[in-house]
């Protein structure tokens, strides 16, 4: 399959209150996720399409550095939805000082 570029954002380009979709596994979503995010796991993805936020804005969906969220990006272009890819995950929102809700203390795993 020939590599094609995907839509991507940045974390500074995303306000804190951004509705990320988040493709970690469920033990990476408790420790930490994205205020406003949906989590909807990656493996999931195809049979949940339809819990995606219903906006006209581009969807950026994130995982925890950047690689399974590509994954997700890629198929979803290819479905026909306007998604982008969050370079650098919640890995970068963290570094970068965005808010981090969870169940405890927020941590990115």
């Amino acid at each position: 399959m020939e590599h094609m570029s995907i839509p991507t954002t940045t974390v500074s380009e995303l306000p804190d209150d951004a509705v990320l979709v988040d493709v970690r596994e469920a033990d990476e979503w408790a420790a930490g996720h994205a205020p406003n995010a949906i989590h909807i796991p990656l493996g999931e993805l195809p049979s949940r399409i339809d819990e995606l936020p219903d906006t006209d804005d581009t969807v950026a969906i994130v995982c925890r550095m950047g690689g399974r969220s590509a994954r997700a990006v890629q198929w979803l272009v290819q479905q026909g939805y306007d998604v982008a890819n969050v370079e650098g995950g919640m890995v970068e929102w963290q570094r970068a000082g965005k808010q981090l809700a969870a169940d405890g203390d927020p941590s990115i795993i």
